[in-house]
């Protein structure tokens, strides 16, 4: 599941997005979740929108790693 937020501010009357925030929670085996976080962490630098939009909007991301019941 994923939840994205995004914070809007005017800039001289126009709408500008200024920062996304997504959260990430993922239901998984224990003995996947070391696998899960370094994928999570590496995944910026190769992702071409977050390289695209980081320079210009404040973009965060969380991981939550939930076992599975």
């Amino acid at each position: 599941m994923a939840n994205v937020e995004g914070e809007v501010e005017t800039d001289e009357g126009v709408l500008v997005i200024r920062r996304i925030r997504a959260r990430y929670r993922l239901q998984a085996d224990e003995a996947h979740a070391d696998a899960i976080r370094r994928a999570f962490e590496a995944h910026p630098p190769k992702c071409p929108v977050y390289r695209t939009l980081s320079g210009c909007i404040d973009i965060t991301t969380e991981l939550d790693v939930v076992p599975v019941d």
